[in-house]
């Protein structure tokens, strides 16, 4: 028996969970000379989806960040989570890109690195395991837990025994999702430890409620690190509470050895930082057994309940929830953690809104068939893959070997904008909207999404339909107003949701006459629908306006004016759930309009292309 040591999750997975990570960094210095007293093996404040959250969302430097956290930290170790090859972003990167990655993480403050991979597939993390380990610092392999037919202990086992031989310190077994239970987690531990003679690291979510049981039976079995996070960010989709955990192995022989007065000191602050974030609480903050049968892991379930909201369609999560098992399963049973989690999340959402199975399929699935994230643990149903990607071959080597080193090509691309080989990087993981944030931040402009005043009207499951933005003036004060959305209540009055200065209010609006449509009119030869407005798109109107399956942002335009196109051809490609969707051509014809340009905001009743069938 030994003691046991705590690594806290309250700056990065603990409010990933709960408030889709939206917490910022000037809400987490104030506590961190206090946290830094504690005494924690680590403390993880990096990677995941704070990176991705920073640039997006906080408009913050998640480098700045970092080294922030770094220099008011002196005494705990910075823990971050890494997702081997994919890094932070969606993708597979090239070997240089991955090195490169690692060693700034190091320099700018990461002292363990959990390097993991959702497919368990061991080839994806050779290079950025090397590279902790070069860079002189602590590498924790981890095992992502999950059930399926295909997934045993034994399994386990052999892939913890391929992280020892890679040189890994430390072992976690990393339940993302609450899947673990108590006496299973036992045997594991005890297997990998008879396996590999490493210390065993557990992560498990307390979403099933089982968490705090699977730790306690994991340390009788010899783990000698667990994760938890304060009360006021633990939980339900999160992790079992540090003090509980404290308080539970006290005067014995696993004695954590932690002040629980101070830890409840830390909470108490984290309690009130919490209120401000109100308008990001996931409705996932109790026990919730569903997560045995969904397998949705805690990080994405706060996230996933946010975007639908996005979507106006919260009322169907339940239904996205269903059908993410039926989706898991066809493309052989992969665990559910980032980007997996997200590629098959985003999936099940858009065959729930779209009302057809696999009707409209994201880029990142057809390159999971392809094979471009690694081997699936289990059998791909052939005919969704069939469906999805036709006759293109299937990659069988490391995906990596395919990607030439790209660090010079992006720092070209780049060039004028980045300052730093961070910056580089910053685009690296998000081209289009790190893009966007760097030239913002050269002029100035970053601000960051505006936090709703407690008690200010938010409509949760209104449709998304046409938006405009644009600035008036009332009385000498000037408002920047962004048409987020409308819904219809009755024949006279109709809602619509607009952002004023960033602060979500609802008017309503009573027409008081109409534009009449001439008779006959659906009958005349059909032309190009007439120029919008500024920063407005006609409403698709028949079966030659291609039109998006859901809320989202333009990424490409893939066509031209007085280009043929075949039914099923890509026209666009939009990003929505932070996946990427091609918008394919429902016609065959000749392309007469395209209404829709890189960067813009689009919903799924705008026309956004017009092809004239020949």
């Amino acid at each position: 028996m030994a003691q046991v040591h705590i690594t806290d999750l309250v700056l990065r997975d603990g409010h990933q969970s709960l408030i889709a990570t939206r917490m910022r960094t000037e809400d987490m210095l104030p506590i961190c000379g206090k946290l830094d007293s504690v005494g924690f093996w680590s403390l993880e404040a990096w990677g995941g989806a704070t990176f991705d959250a920073c640039v997006r969302f906080l408009r913050e430097d998640p480098w700045e960040r970092l080294r922030k956290l770094r220099k008011a930290l002196p005494n705990t170790r910075i823990q971050m989570l890494l997702r081997g090859q994919n890094l932070l972003g969606y993708r597979n990167y090239s070997d240089d890109v991955v090195r490169a990655f690692v060693q700034k993480s190091a320099d700018n403050g990461v002292d363990v690195f959990r390097v993991f991979d959702a497919m368990n597939d061991m080839r994806n993390l050779r290079v950025s395991i090397e590279a902790v380990k070069a860079a002189g610092k602590h590498a924790e392999g981890a095992v992502c837990y999950t059930t399926s037919p295909v997934h045993d202990i034994p399994h386990f086992v052999g892939l913890a025994k391929a992280l020892t031989e890679m040189g890994c310190d430390t072992i976690a077994i990393k339940d993302m999702a609450g899947l673990l239970t108590p006496y299973t987690a036992y045997d594991l531990v005890c297997a990998i430890r008879e396996a590999t003679h490493l210390p065993i690291h557990t992560h498990s979510h307390a979403t099933s409620g089982l968490a705090h049981m699977t730790h306690l039976k994991a340390v009788e079995a010899g783990a000698t690190l667990i994760d938890t996070s304060v009360g006021a960010f633990a939980e339900g989709a999160s992790h079992p509470t540090t003090q509980s955990l404290v308080a539970a192995l006290a005067g014995t022989a696993y004695d954590t050895g932690l002040s629980l007065p101070l830890i409840e000191e830390i909470s108490a602050y984290f309690k009130e930082v919490r209120k401000k974030y109100w308008q990001f609480e996931s409705a996932f903050t109790g026990t919730d057994t569903r997560v045995l049968i969904n397998q949705v892991p805690g990080g994405m379930i706060s996230n996933l309940a946010n975007q639908m909201k996005e979507q106006g369609a919260l009322d169907r999560m339940d239904a996205v929830l269903e059908e993410i098992p039926r989706v898991r399963q066809d493309l052989g049973y992969p665990p559910l953690v980032t980007p997996t989690s997200q590629i098959v999340g985003t999936q099940a959402a858009l065959n729930v809104l779209t009302g057809e199975r696999y009707k409209s399929v994201t880029n990142e699935v057809k390159l999971y068939l392809q094979g471009r994230y690694g081997k699936a643990p289990g059998h791909v149903n052939e005919e969704v893959r069939k469906l999805a990607i036709g006759d293109l071959e299937v990659t069988t080597c490391r995906p990596a070997d395919l990607i030439a080193d790209e660090l010079d090509k992006l720092r070209a691309e780049i060039e004028g904008v980045a300052k730093s080989d961070e910056d580089v990087l910053t685009y690296a993981m998000f081209p289009e909207i790190g893009k966007t944030w760097l030239q913002e931040r050269a002029a100035g402009s970053l601000k960051p999404e505006q936090l709703l005043p407690p008690g200010a009207s938010r409509e949760e499951s209104a449709p998304r339909y046409a938006a405009d933005e644009f600035r008036i003036t009332l009385h000498g004060e000037t408002y920047h107003i962004k048409l987020s959305g409308s819904g219809r209540t009755d024949a006279t009055q109709r809602p619509y949701f607009v952002s004023i200065d960033g602060v979500s209010e609802e008017v309503l609006v009573e027409p008081l006459n109409e534009v009449a449509v001439p008779a006959g009119s659906d009958s005349a030869p059909r032309k190009a629908a007439a120029a919008p407005a500024p920063g407005q798109k006609p409403r698709a109107s028949h079966p030659g306006h291609v039109t998006a399956a859901m809320p989202g942002t333009i990424v490409d335009v893939l066509v031209k004016i007085g280009q043929k196109v075949k039914a099923g051809d890509g026209v666009l490609v939009i990003e929505a759930m932070k996946m990427e969707n091609e918008v394919q051509a429902p016609i065959a014809g000749i392309v007469i309009s395209i209404f829709a340009q890189k960067g813009d905001a689009v919903t799924p009743d705008m026309a956004l292309v017009e092809i004239q069938p020949e």
